[in-house]
């Protein structure tokens, strides 16, 4: 009886110890509903799956009106239209959201999610970041990819970076903010965009562009850009995401592949001029009607310029009727670090009859999934 008593004992000892030394997995839940771009939703989901201590699932009103907030760490409000998110959620799942977070969960907000957490002056919000959106009439200020700054801050939570001066990400009309409580900034815009909708000059510089708070038990970050639309940049999102569940510092598991936080992926300032606007109007007809030399092109300057539309008219492009323009799509796609559409690649490359042109997506195929981890 001793004996088997002491296997017992050591049994369960090993059991808690490997317990113990297991990384924490985390339950993600990324806001799907009404007003969220689709694009934004699968990026944000796209980004979460580069950590795998992150479980990441889409979530929605009628979910979180049946209590799935008490299965989660964290939920992400991913782009789109803040005022639409908070329509489609309702007084009670906002009631929820606040409470969860008060009660010690996390929540990341992305463009306009971080408008969604910010407060608005003459538009509904669950203000809970302690900041403020100004300017609001010139949210349509403009795109590409603009330069930010990381803060003391925003050096150890994104320690990787934090050699680096200067780094680019794309941003989509994001939220101007403006103190109005207590926040940590974690970065700061250093991009002056105006091109659109006749936006005053000088209105974005200097202005938050990570944020992050505390709400109760909870803390809430926001981030006004989209690293996770931004090759190099996706895996700061899964950092967001463990800061507000009380890692000041946290340490991950990633993939191999050096892409995956290489910065130089984008290394410049890129905003769409207006001229720019109407050239990718002109490369979405070309990518309907052209020949295959001019498909290829379009899709040469599409991805010098950063589209932020391209990568839904790309899809269908894998199953071009020329291989020339299936191995373009296939190229752009790794490029860009579109994970989303590693389904399409993958059944491209197991239909794809042209031997030259199979070798070629089978490259990219393996470069996509090198992004992913074991």
């Amino acid at each position: 009886m001793k004996k088997i008593a002491f296997i017992s004992l050591a049994f369960i000892l090993f059991c808690t110890a490997c317990t113990h030394n297991s990384p924490k997995r985390y339950q993600v839940g990324v806001f799907d509903g009404f007003g969220g771009s689709q694009t934004c939703i699968w990026e944000s989901l796209a980004a979460c799956s580069l950590d795998p201590d992150l479980e990441a699932r889409t979530i929605t009103t009628a979910d979180i009106a049946a209590g799935v907030l008490d299965s989660l760490d964290a939920i992400v409000i991913p782009g789109g239209s803040g005022s639409r998110q908070y329509l489609n959620l309702g007084a009670q799942n906002l009631a929820r959201i606040r409470d969860f977070v008060a009660r010690g969960g996390g929540a990341v907000g992305i463009c306009a999610g971080a408008y969604f957490f910010s407060e608005r002056p003459d538009n509904a919000s669950l203000p809970l970041s302690g900041a403020r959106a100004i300017d609001i009439e010139h949210d349509n200020r403009g795109h590409g990819n603009v330069a930010f700054t990381l803060t003391d801050e925003g050096r150890q939570l994104f320690g990787e970076y934090a050699a680096l001066d200067t780094l680019y990400c794309m941003y989509y009309e994001g939220p101007v903010l403006v103190p109005v409580g207590t926040y940590t900034e974690f970065a700061t815009m250093r991009s002056d965009v105006h091109e659109e909708g006749d936006a005053p000059v000088g209105m974005t510089v200097g202005r938050p562009f990570f944020l992050g708070t505390e709400y109760g038990e909870g803390r809430v970050f926001c981030s006004i850009a989209h690293p996770e639309a931004t090759p190099g940049k996706m895996w700061m999102i899964s950092r967001m995401v463990r800061w507000t569940l009380g890692e000041d510092a946290p340490t991950q598991r990633f993939a191999s592949d050096p892409a995956l936080q290489d910065a130089s992926l984008v290394d410049r300032e890129c905003l769409m001029t207006l001229d720019d606007i109407d050239r990718e109007a002109a490369c979405f007809k070309t990518l309907l009607t052209g020949t295959a030399a001019e498909k290829c092109a379009a899709l040469d300057w599409l991805k010098a310029h950063s589209s932020w539309d391209a990568k839904r008219w790309v899809q269908g492009l894998l199953f071009d009727a020329d291989p020339s323009v299936r191995v373009a799509a296939a190229a752009y796609i790794a490029d860009i670090h579109y994970l989303s559409y590693m389904k399409d690649v993958e059944t491209l490359y197991r239909t794809e009859t042209e031997p030259e042109a199979r070798e070629a997506i089978g490259n990219s195929l393996a470069r996509l999934r090198s992004l992913r981890p074991e």
